[in-house]
């Protein structure tokens, strides 16, 4: 007969639970009179509208603190350069696409597929933050869209944000490094920082029950893209992301074993 759950564990549950309740009534109902306040500010000045649409991001960052106990860390911060770059970040939560443009230092512009646009409410306000939105369906001229776009982003002085593995990846996986990103940075000559974050530990994707505990923001010393393809330069990212990840949560990794070392015998 399976042993049933203790009261302990059944009670931390239903906490968890009813902390989760709370956290989405507090996105709900303060998306919705945020994208009224988006509409009221559009003609304003971008970086204005910038300013005041992020409250939002920040408000659920603050909120997932207060409410279900997420934390976060930021290491390497002193390597976030003080020009053009292109971030590209490991992606296992819906966490750090709030978290990012809350707290980076510069104006984030975020590639993502135009369907994004049409969310009620929440599309509303990224959709005023003039920022790269692509057609998939157009193949090779999606990305001549995104490097015309982006040289000019990078030139109001903006970073561009891109997650290479194209959507959110489970704990302890890793999905294919698309080349978009350093593609881009090739393109315009901008620096690419690789980011890499454990979110998913605590923020999982597609969980309603969220973990409390310290998230891990890990940003890496800019990568030059000049001389280097666009292949090389993805490689040296996934390489770095990856090596990091498997300090930030190497409980979730395999471990390798050299089997010409005589240690392993």
């Amino acid at each position: 007969m399976a042993e049933s759950a203790s009261p302990g564990a059944t009670g931390e549950a239903r906490f968890g639970a009813l902390r989760a309740v709370i956290f989405l009534v507090f996105q709900v109902v303060t998306v919705i009179p945020m994208a009224f306040v988006c509409l009221m500010v559009a003609p304003l000045p971008r970086p204005l509208r910038y300013r005041i649409t992020i409250a939002w991001p920040r408000w659920q960052v603050l909120a997932a603190r207060l409410i279900l106990g997420i934390r976060w860390e930021v290491r390497g911060q002193h390597y976030l350069p003080d020009g053009p770059a292109v971030l590209l970040s490991k992606h296992q939560s819906a966490w750090e696409t709030l978290f990012y443009p809350s707290y980076m230092p510069r104006e984030l512009c975020f590639v993502f597929k135009r369907e994004l646009l049409w969310l009620p409410f929440f599309g509303w306000g990224i959709a005023l933050l003039d920022m790269i939105h692509i057609n998939r369906r157009r193949g090779a001229d999606a990305f001549e869209h995104v490097a015309t776009q982006g040289a000019v982003k990078l030139s109001q002085g903006r970073w561009i944000i891109m997650f290479p593995e194209g959507t959110r990846t489970q704990v302890g996986s890793k999905g294919r490094y698309k080349t978009g990103g350093a593609r881009l940075a090739v393109r315009t000559g901008a620096p690419v920082v690789p980011i890499a974050v454990n979110s998913g530990e605590y923020w999982p994707r597609k969980a309603f029950i969220k973990r409390a505990g310290t998230i891990t923001v890990s940003i890496g010393p800019p990568i030059a893209s000049q001389g280097l393809t666009a292949e090389a330069l993805n490689q040296a990212v996934e390489h770095w992301i990856e090596s990091e990840m498997r300090r930030l949560s190497p409980e979730r990794y395999p471990i390798i074993i050299n089997e010409s070392d005589p240690r392993a015998s």
